[in-house]
C-alpha cells in the first residue's frame, strides 16, 4: 500500500517475477527537490471517489482521514462525483415547473388581489354614486379575494408535493442505492398525482380565460381614452365616446350614471389609480399563463413518470 491506500507495484520487479529470474534491485528513483519519493509504478485498480468507500476503518494505519491529509484530491473528488450524480439525477422538469408555479401563482394572487381593491374604488367614486348599485359587485369582489388566499396556499403547497414525487421517481435514488422496485401505493400515489394535475389544468384554463375578461375591460377603456386625447384618429365626436360598465355586467341597467363619457373619461384614464389596476390585471393574466404553463409541464412529468414506473417498475430522470 502507499501512502494514500493504493497499490504500489515496481514494474520490472514483476515482470522478472513472471519471466522466472529475479531482476536485479535497482536504485530509488531521483526526484526534484521537495516531491519526495514515489514510487515507481502506480496501479489504481478503482477510480479515486470508488477508492474512499473500500478504506480501511478508522483506527487502521492506512486509514485516510482529512485530519492526517486535509488536502488529498481523493475527497474533492468524491464530492464532485456525489455533486454530479444529484445533478444527472435531478428531476429538472419538475424543478422548473414548481419555480414556474409558485412565481404565477405569487403573481396572479397579489396582483389580483389589488386589482380587484382598485376597481371597486374606481367604480365608487367615478360610475356609480348609490350603494346598493354595486352592493353585489363588492361581494363578489370580497369572495374572489378570499378565493386568491385558499388558491395561493393550495399551489403552494401541491407544488411542493409534485415536486417531492419528481424526485421520488428520479434516477438519483436508483444511481446512489441502487434499483429498486415500487410498490402498488407507490404506483397508486403516481396516478393520483396525474388525475389531480388533469384536472387543475381543466380548472386553471377557466381561470386563465376568466382573468383575460377584465384586461379586456380596461383595454376597451383605455383605447376609447386614446380616441378622445387625438380626436383627429376618430370621426365620432368626443362626446359620445363613452366607458359604459354596465355594457360588461359590472353594474345593473338601472344604475346611475354607470357610464362616463368625454373629458371626463379622458381625466379617468389619467389618475394612477386607474393605471396601476390596469397593469395589474395585466400582470395577474400574465401569473395565470405562468401557471398554466407549469401545470401543464407537471401533468406531462407526471404522466411520463406514472407510465415508466406502470411499464418499466423503476425511477426516471423527470
Amino acid at each position: 500500500m502507499g501512502e494514500y491506500g493504493v497499490r504500489v507495484v515496481d514494474t520490472q520487479r514483476a515482470v522478472a517475477d513472471s519471466s522466472g529470474d529475479r531482476a536485479p534491485e535497482q536504485s530509488p528513483l531521483k526526484l526534484a527537490p521537495g516531491i519526495g519519493q514515489v514510487p515507481m509504478a502506480l496501479v489504481w485498480p478503482y477510480r479515486p471517489w470508488e477508492l474512499l468507500g473500500r478504506m480501511p476503518q478508522h483506527g487502521s494505519e492506512h486509514c485516510l482521514s482529512r485530519r492526517s491529509h486535509p488536502t488529498s484530491p481523493l475527497f474533492s473528488l468524491g464530492l464532485l462525483e456525489c455533486c454530479a450524480r444529484c445533478l444527472i439525477g435531478a428531476p429538472f422538469a419538475s424543478l422548473v415547473a414548481t419555480g414556474l408555479c409558485f412565481f404565477g401563482v405569487a403573481l396572479f394572487c397579489g396582483c389580483g388581489h389589488e386589482a380587484l381593491t382598485g376597481t371597486e374604488q374606481l367604480i365608487e367614486t367615478y360610475f356609480s354614486k348609490n350603494y346598493q348599485d354595486y352592493e353585489y359587485l363588492i361581494d363578489v369582489i370580497h369572495a374572489f379575494q378570499y378565493v386568491i388566499y385558499g388558491t395561493a396556499s393550495f399551489f403552494f403547497l401541491y407544488g411542493a408535493l409534485l415536486l417531492a414525487e419528481g424526485f421520488y421517481t428520479t434516477g438519483a435514488v436508483r444511481q446512489i442505492f441502487g434499483d429498486y422496485k415500487t410498490t402498488i401505493c407507490g404506483k397508486g400515489l403516481s396516478a393520483t398525482f396525474v388525475g389531480i394535475t388533469y384536472v387543475l389544468t381543466i380548472i386553471w384554463l377557466l381561470v386563465f380565460a376568466c382573468s383575460a375578461v377584465p384586461v379586456y375591460i380596461y383595454f376597451n377603456t383605455w383605447t376609447t381614452c386614446q380616441s378622445i386625447a387625438n380626436p383627429s384618429k376618430t370621426s365620432a365626436s368626443i362626446g359620445t365616446l363613452c366607458a359604459d360598465a354596465r355594457m360588461y355586467g359590472v353594474l345593473p341597467w338601472n344604475a346611475f350614471p354607470g357610464k362616463v363619457c368625454g373629458s371626463n373619461l379622458l381625466s379617468i384614464c389619467k389618475t394612477s389609480e386607474f393605471q396601476m389596476t390596469f397593469h395589474l390585471f395585466i400582470a395577474a393574466f400574465v401569473g395565470a399563463a405562468a401557471t398554466l404553463v407549469s401545470l401543464l409541464t407537471f401533468m406531462i412529468a407526471a404522466t411520463y413518470n406514472f407510465a415508466v414506473l406502470k411499464l418499466m417498475g423503476r425511477g426516471t430522470k423527470f
